[in-house]
């Protein structure tokens, strides 16, 4: 699934450090050495942000319009597009345990493919709920 958020950035002139934040966030907040730095940075806090809020059950919060987010004097607003598969396959760490029922037969055809039936079931939901995630966010 991925996802967009506008960040806010703000250059310390001296150092030419960035500060982020990304205002849909509440807390997510970081920095980089210089703006590329910045940018890898951001979509990290925001990805680890979002994922931490999806294992633990809770919502993640539909991204604003960037003409929505206005920074404060000396900043500027750019999109960090978060590829949550990518993230949650190399940082996720929580999963949990979940027993089904299919019919005898659709167990013996996924068996005999070799079908890895946890696969099937997340890229299933995980379909459902970006479709979803979608809709609500154009509503």
């Amino acid at each position: 699934m991925k996802l967009t958020y506008p960040a806010c950035f703000y250059k310390d002139e001296e150092s030419g450090a960035y500060a982020v934040e990304i205002p849909d966030l509440p807390g997510c907040a970081t920095g980089g050495n210089d703006l590329a730095d910045a940018i890898f940075m951001g979509i990290d806090a925001a990805s680890g942000w979002v994922l931490t809020e999806l294992e633990d059950g809770g919502r993640i919060p539909a991204a604003s319009a960037i003409e929505a987010i206005q920074p404060d004097p000396g900043g500027f607003v750019s999109i960090l597009v978060l590829d949550m598969d990518a993230y949650a396959l190399k940082y996720g760490s929580k999963a949990v345990r979940k027993n089904l029922t299919i019919p005898a037969w659709l167990n013996t055809f996924a068996e005999s493919r070799h079908i890895n039936f946890s696969q099937v079931l997340q890229d299933s939901l995980t379909a459902i709920y970006t479709q979803q995630l979608t809709e609500s966010q154009h509503h």
